[in-house]
């Protein structure tokens, strides 16, 4: 028998953070989320100081929770400026580390 009683849980001692950058050939950017308007559409906020209709991609759709205030990468659209495509969202470890190293 198992003693699962004894093993620590959630333990973030010496835990390596892999964080994803924004790739500014791409023209990706960091956006947060500022409400959910449904349909895998939300309002962000992006770090340019524009608010965009960001569309949940379909590969991040199906795995992935979005919530409001969420740190997100996003692309713009080249044809319509005020809409852009949401590529990936940071996890609270990686919120903590890029603020630390100063990118937020």
């Amino acid at each position: 028998m198992s003693d699962f009683r004894n093993k620590k849980k959630n333990t973030t001692e010496g835990e390596v953070v892999r964080v994803r950058l924004p790739n500014k050939k791409n023209k990706e950017m960091f956006a947060s989320a500022d409400l959910m308007l449904g349909a895998n559409h939300i309002r962000v906020r992006c770090f340019d100081g524009t608010t965009r209709v960001g569309r949940i991609k379909g590969k991040i759709k199906k795995r992935v929770w979005i919530r409001e205030g969420d740190v997100l990468i996003v692309v713009p659209w080249d044809f319509q400026a005020d809409k852009c495509d949401i590529i990936y969202r940071y996890t609270r470890p990686q919120v903590d580390w890029l603020r630390g190293h100063g990118y937020l």
